[in-house]
């Protein structure tokens, strides 16, 4: 219900969002049970598939274990599997955003109909407290902005928007840049995969790949323990071009899977930051600043939840400014469309961390 949710302000059109499904590859993993335990507490449809449905709906991928995941450089790698996966676990509305960028421009327009502004390429350089409470931001042009809210939604800047604030110590769960490539691989021949594919979970392999526009193939890291992580202390100045490395491994990995696939030499993708939590979960709170707001640690999954917790981060801010503890008595927001009841408690910045976690996002 896009262009209902964002009414008639866009002349460029509205993003769509592609229900292809989703999948999750099984290989006798205790944690897929999670998945199913998911799925029923919060009602999403889903479907367990034997293998052979798996054959029938994947027809050109290799249906063998390969866990666990190794570097392209273990001499192992290319090793065949005789061991087979045990099935899927199928979510049918799963699916992706085409056109994330006009999705965001969507809302913008939309917000700029509700009466929001907008102030493109300015850096915060300082966030001003007055009498224990925010009062504004300095932007490094000078100009300084009052308002007596501030919600960080810096993205991968966030740390240091939370440095500024002098938050940072008071938060149990902290955030972190984390420089990420995406590759993208055309479909094999004969095979549409954009309108016969789906978005798989392949912690199998360490990777996760979904149908891209023009019968491509995105493929992204499920970030294995084998892989490194490539942490980035100032958000302004990482390498932002495409790896051999990571190319390599991601795409091998794929090729693995998809036994047919064809590697071009040239490297294919995006290269762009993760804002990262502790426990990859997101932090929506508010800080130990009176004023200032957490909507941080979101980077990588959080992209089409947007709306929504924009929706709770607005109910969380006027429950705390109109007086409750939310520490001690965590706000409940009812959601308007699913009618759930969300506890903003598990989102807390003081929350000990989520073993449960994946640590890890399908972006």
């Amino acid at each position: 219900d896009w262009g209902n949710y964002i009414g008639p302000v866009d002349e460029r059109g509205y993003s769509k969002y592609v229900e292809c499904g989703f999948v999750i590859f099984r290989n006798n993993d205790p944690s897929e049970q999670n998945f199913i335990n998911m799925f029923q507490q919060i009602g999403v449809d889903y479907e367990e598939w034997t293998l052979e449905t798996l054959g029938e709906k994947f027809p050109i991928g290799d249906l063998h274990t390969f866990h666990p995941p190794r570097p392209i450089d273990d001499e192992t790698f290319w090793e065949d599997s005789t061991t087979p996966l045990t099935g899927g676990i199928f979510n049918p509305q799963g699916g992706y955003v085409n056109d994330p960028q006009l999705a965001t421009y969507n809302l913008m327009l939309a917000a700029k109909a509700h009466g929001g502004d907008f102030l493109f390429n300015a850096e915060v350089s300082d966030v001003r407290v007055e009498n224990g409470r925010i009062c504004g931001i300095t932007l490094a042009t000078g100009q300084q902005i009052d308002t007596p809210i501030v919600i960080n939604a810096a993205g991968p800047h966030s740390f240091i928007i939370n440095r500024m604030a002098g938050v940072e110590a008071g938060m149990k769960i902290k955030t972190n840049a984390l420089r990420r490539e995406v590759h993208h691989v055309a479909s094999p021949r004969g095979f549409n995969f954009q309108e016969k594919g789906f978005i798989f979970s392949d912690a199998d392999c360490g990777i996760y790949f979904r149908p891209e526009t023009g019968n491509n193939i995105l493929v992204g890291s499920a970030d294995p323990e084998c892989d490194p992580k490539e942490w980035v202390e100032n958000p302004d100045d990482y390498f932002p071009h495409l790896t051999n490395q990571l190319w390599k491994t991601q795409v091998y990995r794929l090729a693995k899977r998809i036994p047919k696939l064809e590697v071009p030499e040239k490297p294919s993708g995006i290269v762009s930051l993760y804002d990262v939590s502790t426990d990859w979960i997101p932090v929506y709170d508010q800080s130990d600043l009176p004023g200032f707001y957490l909507a941080v640690g979101t980077s990588g999954n959080q992209f089409k939840n947007a709306a929504g917790v924009g929706h709770m981060m607005a109910e969380l801010v006027h429950a705390v400014e109109n007086g409750q503890n939310h520490d001690e008595n965590p706000v409940q927001v009812k959601m308007p469309y699913t009618g759930a009841v969300l506890n903003t408690g598990f989102y807390s910045r003081l929350r000990t961390i989520n073993e449960e976690s994946s640590f890890t996002v399908f972006g």
